[in-house]
């Protein structure tokens, strides 16, 4: 298991910084801060609160240091979170701000999410090299991205295999200090901080990929550059928000990539980190 410990703990506050390093090295999923409310830590094993409050001040600290003190012209504050070094991810609560009836950005901040972002190889080895696009299913925490990232890995250690990454958010293969966080493989580019449908745009033109990989399909945009590719003769590999595939089915956004027979299998993941294989067509 790997994971970028130090990014993270140097968005914290000083005052947290030792408690949350001692009991969440090896175990932390997510710290949680609300304003006028203890810290709470979910480790694998339960949860650990602190015995001191946070305060508005100790949110700005955070937000502060993720964005380097410039927190409304991060590419993502739009969408209410931020991606931190290491590939941890800070969810934003508080008033949102519009402008020309679109989202700015979050300010009187209450409260933060930050998930940590770990790599666990190996994990996706026994999904093997299945024949066309795969489609990785779960609920928000069930470790799509963690699977992804690894079953992307395997596959690169293919030479028969050229596999680009369109990595938006910056967690699938996250950078830091001039190089990335968690192994890649041999065969793997990575196209980090740009929109999915430009990513893969971007790709298909200039790389001659044989896999596009891409994380959280969330909009039609997405779903449509998708198909783009798929069609040009590239296996695709994307994680959604689904728990089954009659879920996967039943949602309008998806409709698309299902009704175009797009993705040939599904791996569905379940709440404790297991999952299981569906073929999709065929």
């Amino acid at each position: 298991m790997n994971c970028a410990w130090q990014p993270f703990i140097e968005l914290l506050p000083l005052w947290m910084r030792e408690y949350v390093d001692k009991h969440g090295r090896e175990h932390l999923q997510e710290l949680r801060l609300r304003v006028n409310s203890p810290p709470m830590l979910k480790l694998r094993y339960g949860v650990e609160v602190m015995n001191r409050t946070v305060s508005s001040e100790d949110l700005s600290f955070c937000i502060n240091m993720v964005t380097q003190y410039s927190p409304w012209s991060a590419s993502t504050a739009p969408k209410c979170y931020y991606t931190a070094s290491g590939g941890h991810r800070i969810g934003l609560c508080g008033n949102v701000v519009y402008r020309d009836g679109q989202a700015r950005g979050v300010r009187d901040v209450t409260s933060l999410c930050i998930r940590i972002a770990r790599d666990f190889c190996g994990i996706a080895r026994d999904i093997g090299k299945l024949k066309g696009s795969v489609l990785i299913l779960g609920k928000p925490g069930t470790g799509k991205t963690t699977l992804l990232r690894d079953y992307i890995r395997q596959l690169s250690a293919d030479n028969d295999e050229c596999i680009t990454v369109v990595d938006e958010r910056q967690e699938i293969f996250p950078f830091y200090r001039s190089s990335f966080c968690f192994d890649i493989g041999i065969n793997t580019d990575v196209i980090s901080g740009c929109d999915k449908s430009l990513g893969i745009e971007v790709a298909l033109r200039n790389n001659g990929p044989t896999r596009i990989a891409v994380d959280e399909i969330t909009a039609q945009q997405d779903c449509e550059a998708l198909m783009r590719a798929g069609w040009c003769g590239v296996d695709l590999i994307a994680t959604a928000h689904a728990d089954s595939r009659d879920d996967l089915f039943n949602r309008p956004v998806y409709r698309p990539i299902v009704s175009s027979n797009l993705f040939d299998n599904l791996v569905i993941m379940h709440s404790d980190k297991t999952w299981h294989l569906e073929r999709l067509n065929g």
